[in-house]
């Protein structure tokens, strides 16, 4: 019998179907002051579905997001906020550890945005002073390229929890991470940073399985949540997610079936990103239980 670690699912495209709100460049913050309750139930959702770790909204409350909106005045309450609300769905809902967010600072699939190594380990530690104290562990979730994952690993390793990197990778081709480098040299660019687990994440499954066997290769615990887009091409900087498409062949069954095969390949967390709900959770979760797998929490 193995035992998986089960993660929530994508909250973002999930939130836009339930709010009332139009999208825009900041919707997944604002929805957090706007509708707060429909963050909150769905973290729930998610821990009844099966998840045993839970992330916090705070994907797009990153101090460049919000500035570049007019809106940095909102980063400490938005942080603040996300933590209480992940916090107010465990008590509701049951046990979960509650991860931390450190995401891409200048959108998720643009590695070429970038600014300095400093400056960007700068903001990763202002987002981190805010979210320490109220989470389990740290997810370092989309990381396009090796130097933002870099950046981002070192400041949540200084805060002591555990850390998690998730790279993005090309949705096509050979095994790369979005900004071009090997899974390998994006490892080995981590140097000797405490990494409790390496993943992959927001991209499409096939390219999840095509990559995993080099990612369980390294070495130490690995895990995989793709999304279910179409493709991420039409996304721009600044644009928002009413232009990306579903797919229509990852019904919750059909993604259960993909992520139960990278736990066959050697991982051992699993879940979801964009387009992945509550439903493909529970089937995910039904289809490990009845194959014999033990779903665990964060040791």
């Amino acid at each position: 019998m193995t035992s998986v670690i089960l993660t929530d699912g994508g909250m973002g495209q999930e939130l836009v179907r339930r709010s009332r709100s139009e999208p825009t460049p900041l919707w997944s913050a604002r929805v957090l002051i706007d509708e707060p309750e429909l963050v909150r139930d769905l973290h729930a959702e998610f821990i009844r579905a099966g998840a045993r770790v839970i992330t916090i909204n705070t994907y797009s409350a990153t101090p460049e997001r919000l500035a570049r909106e007019g809106a940095e005045d909102l980063f400490k309450p938005l942080q603040k906020r996300g933590i209480e609300l992940a916090r107010q769905a465990r008590d509701e809902a049951g046990d979960a550890a509650i991860a931390g967010c450190l995401s891409p600072l200048f959108g998720s699939y643009a590695p070429a945005l970038t600014i300095s190594f400093e400056d960007t380990l700068d903001i990763y530690r202002r987002i981190v002073a805010e979210q320490t104290d109220g989470v389990d562990l740290f997810l370092c979730e989309t990381m396009a390229s090796a130097e933002e994952a870099r950046a981002a690993v070192t400041a949540a390793s200084e805060s002591g929890k555990p850390v998690w990197v998730s790279w993005t990778l090309a949705d096509h081709g050979a095994p790369r991470l979005r900004g071009g480098e090997t899974i390998a040299a994006a490892a080995n660019a981590l140097g000797d940073l405490p990494v409790a687990a390496r993943l992959l994440n927001c991209c499409r499954p096939e390219a999840i399985a095509a990559a995993l066997p080099e990612l369980v290769a390294l070495g130490g615990p690995v895990g995989a949540y793709a999304n279910g887009f179409t493709s991420v091409e039409a996304l721009k900087h600044g644009g928002t997610v009413d232009v990306l498409h579903a797919r229509h062949d990852l019904d919750p069954q059909a993604y259960a079936d993909q992520a139960a095969g990278w736990v066959d390949v050697g991982a051992g967390i699993v879940g979801g990103c964009c387009e992945v709900g509550p439903a493909h959770i529970a089937a995910l979760r039904d289809k490990l239980t009845r194959a014999g797998h033990q779903i665990t929490g964060v040791s």
